[in-house]
């Protein structure tokens, strides 16, 4: 076998072991439907922000992530029901105030989606 024959069937080996790896974390994934929860961007922001912060108001968490009531409201209301934060409701005065936590659920939850996205990346890279 020459020498670019190798380096070929190397390329190729590496480029089904990068395959199997990423399907294999692919399946896990669908296996895993709150993993998939963290796949969208907004969720993946709230609880990114909520990670590094002890806590957010709605308001700034809003004008943080550039998004709309509504579509807070619906990702958080997500992020809620999975228990990857919290979310306090109060009164300063007459104004309504919301305020929101991450959870050691959540904590977790991003942990692990970062260990996979990190997993991937270095199937993909080669690396």
């Amino acid at each position: 076998m020459t020498r670019q024959e190798k380096a070929a069937a190397r390329s190729e080996e590496d480029s089904a072991a990068t395959l199997r790896a990423v399907s294999g974390m692919a399946q896990s994934e669908q296996d895993a439907p709150q993993g998939r929860l963290l796949h969208d961007r907004i969720r993946l922001a709230i609880v990114s922000a909520l990670a590094v912060n002890e806590a957010l108001a709605f308001t700034d968490l809003k004008t943080l992530l550039e998004t709309t009531d509504g579509n807070l409201s619906v990702h958080a209301r997500k992020l809620e029901e999975a228990q990857y934060i919290t979310c306090a409701k109060t009164f300063d005065g007459r104004t309504p105030k919301t305020v929101f936590r991450i959870t050691v659920e959540g904590r977790r939850a991003l942990e692990n989606y970062l260990k996979h996205m990190e997993a991937l990346i270095k199937a993909v890279r080669g690396k």
